[in-house]
């Protein structure tokens, strides 16, 4: 089911329950509209990293699809369409029904990122809505505003993505964070990724168990070789290894472990090990971690066109957030929330991603023979990345969680003019780990996280 809403408000065209559960309201509608001429002002550039979304493009007489689910908050997507209305803009918003809002449960990661078929016969989340998408093509919309998150596809219209979901993170100091100031924090990060770890090697790790290393070989910088692994990155989402094609030489060797992914309720510890790049054992995780053991074990005799041996799962997404004014949604045990997805976007955490690139070639490719593939996640976050020249010069990226950008003399500088450096470089929201920053036994956490995460939740 999908609601068409041709050139009037969200509010005006549905009900609130048409919307299902809008997640905490926090703030008025005034108050999301000023976030949302914000970033009716600022530049196009289709990236998905928060902070580098706009829709300032649009002029007088263009028109405007505006995409949306039942999970939204209605306000936030009137806002939208609210401030380019304002600029002479024609909306249309239409509604994607994703079913009713429910709590996290521990397999709805592998629910919406694996697949066995063409992956428009059931989009993922990230992937934006192939119809929606279709409607925009087939209607010559100027821009089409859709998806929360992966990579943007290559289209003739304009595309900027729409991550927020609930009032709470739109009017927020990550929404309308200075663009000048977060760019240069990416410009800083990325240079030492792209300069410095040229030929050399990174080594990282993570309280939580991680210990890993691989070699960033001459082969990863060659140009066009890899969308966002090139000299202008996906700011926002730095990768911090080199996307696929992934080379033969790989030498990624270590552990992963963590207890949060992108989208589901935390699970006690796993443990992803690796060898020569390849994941070659999943211990733990709970039924997340059995889940991903079949999987395993399904691909593991399957030569996917993007690796140099057989398996699915290969490191290769080390996507580091630079925005210090992300925060967990407060009703993050709900579908609305958003989930850990948010707060992967904050500076200094690391989301660990195995397998196939959202609509990369090998996925059409999987697709089409109806094998398995898709990638899944492990976050850090309170990671260490640190980069070894090929020159034996070190540098941290991150050191326990901080960007070490954010303290870099130039970004202080910059923050001045914007504020107070101390207050803009901060951090809004770290999480209370036990045993690592927080009171308390990290084995127990290690167990059973669920409650130290959703503390206030009455769980099903």
């Amino acid at each position: 089911m999908c609601e068409y809403d041709e050139g009037t408000s969200a509010t005006d065209a549905h009900s609130l329950t048409s919307y299902g559960n809008p997640g905490p309201r926090v703030a008025q509608i005034g108050d999301l509209l000023a976030f949302a001429r914000f970033l009716a002002g600022e530049e196009e550039l289709r990236m998905p990293g928060v902070g580098f979304i706009g829709f300032g493009g649009v002029k007088a007489g263009e028109r405007v699809l505006l995409g949306a689910d039942t999970h939204y908050d209605p306000d936030v997507v009137d806002a939208v369409a609210r401030a380019l209305r304002e600029k002479g803009a024609r909306v249309d918003i239409v509604i994607d029904d994703v079913g009713e809002d429910r709590q996290f449960n521990i397999l709805d990661e592998i629910r919406v990122v694996i697949r066995r078929e063409p992956w428009k016969k059931n989009p993922r989340r990230w992937e934006g809505v192939p119809w929606i998408e279709e409607l925009a093509v087939s209607n010559k919309y100027d821009l089409l505003i859709l998806g929360k998150g992966g990579p943007t596809p290559i289209t003739e219209h304009r595309y900027e993505q729409f991550p927020w979901l609930t009032g709470e993170v739109f009017a927020a100091r990550s929404t309308d964070y200075p663009r000048e100031l977060h760019t240069l924090i990416n410009r800083k990060t990325w240079d030492v990724i792209w300069e410095e770890a040229r030929g050399g090697s990174v080594h990282l790790t993570d309280p939580e168990g991680t210990d890993v290393t691989w070699t960033m070989w001459d082969e990863y910088y060659e140009a066009g070789k890899r969308r966002y692994f090139e000299e202008s990155p996906l700011w926002g989402h730095l990768h911090g290894h080199p996307p696929p094609p992934i080379v033969g030489k790989d030498t990624g060797t270590g552990v992963i472990a963590g207890t949060t992914n992108h989208f589901s309720q935390p699970y006690p510890r796993i443990k992803v090990q690796l060898d020569g790049g390849r994941v070659e054992k999943v211990d733990g995780g709970g039924g997340y971690g059995d889940a991903w053991r079949e999987v395993l074990e399904e691909a593991r005799d399957t030569q996917y066109p993007c690796f140099p041996r057989k398996g699915l799962f290969w490191l290769w997404e080390t996507a580091i957030g630079t925005n210090p004014k992300i925060a967990r949604p407060s009703n993050i045990h709900m579908l609305s929330s958003g989930g850990f997805e948010w707060e992967r976007r904050r500076s200094g955490v690391i989301h660990m991603g195995f397998g196939t690139r959202w609509r990369g070639p090998e996925e059409v490719w999987a697709g089409e023979r109806g094998l398995v593939y898709g990638h899944l996640h492990v976050h850090l976050l309170f990671p260490t990345y640190e980069v070894t020249s090929r020159q034996g010069r070190k540098t941290k990226v991150i050191d326990n969680g901080r960007l070490t950008a954010l303290d870099d003399p130039e970004v202080r500088k910059l923050a001045a003019k914007y504020g107070d450096p101390d207050e803009l470089l901060s951090e809004d929201w770290i999480p209370q780990i036990p045993g690592i920053n927080a009171p308390g036994s990290y084995e127990d956490y290690a167990r059973d996280p669920l409650p130290h995460i959703y503390p206030a939740a009455k769980l099903a």
